[in-house]
């Protein structure tokens, strides 16, 4: 039976890569740019340009698996230790936690009926909602996810130009002002074969 997966905030599709079997894949993507690159490396996908917040509302029923990356700037420990530098050069100007990460977690959690999973960053304060952590990666989900020892990257911490090569994805082609965006929200595609795997090749329930 084919499995009918919605992939929102994709991305360059860090999360995908690995992913096999029966599977029909929609991705979600706000950035033109970034959607058309991973229409590129994911050509038999079907890719939306699109809010994907709203088209999780709008189509959360189509779908039997659902995961979802929303944006993790204003959670990150990161961003929050910028606004706390005194060098304007690298200040960042305080903002409000973006809510929707927790409204997608609420609202997957009471009205969907298939496999979900939400990922984010650990953020800078305690969540509001426990999750399983994994590496740098946060994750909340109606299914059982194992520990897996996951690599350390320094890709923040490296210049986006020397490098060439992500998650196995040659980003040689990726233009300079985005590859930043890319490099910061590209999932672990080891990750995200072991999530997807949590979800379809090990024998269990889902969780109410």
């Amino acid at each position: 039976m084919t499995i009918r997966i919605l992939n929102l905030y994709a991305g360059i599709g860090g999360n995908r890569k690995f992913w096999d079997g029966d599977i029909e894949v929609t991705a979600v993507e706000n950035n033109e740019e970034i959607a058309k690159i991973y229409q590129d490396f994911f050509p038999k996908d079907t890719v939306i340009v699109a809010d994907a917040h709203q088209y999780l509302l709008e189509h959360y029923k189509e779908f039997d698996f659902i995961w979802s990356s929303p944006p993790c700037p204003s959670h990150s420990k990161f961003r929050f230790m910028t606004t706390k530098m005194t060098n304007p050069k690298y200040s960042r100007q305080i903002i409000y936690p973006d809510m929707s990460l927790y409204q997608e977690i609420v609202f997957l959690k009471h009205y969907f009926k298939g496999k979900w999973v939400v990922e984010n960053v650990n953020p800078y304060y305690e969540p509001l909602i426990v999750p399983i952590k994994l590496g740098r990666h946060c994750f909340w989900s109606n299914f059982n996810i194992s520990n897996i020892e996951v690599k350390k990257d320094n890709l923040i911490k490296k210049h986006a130009s020397e490098l060439k090569d992500v998650n196995g994805f040659n980003i040689s082609k990726i233009s300079s002002n985005i590859k930043d965006l890319v490099l910061r929200n590209c999932v672990n595609s080891e990750l995200g074969l072991h999530i997807f795997r949590c979800a379809f090749k090990n024998k269990q329930e889902i969780l109410l």
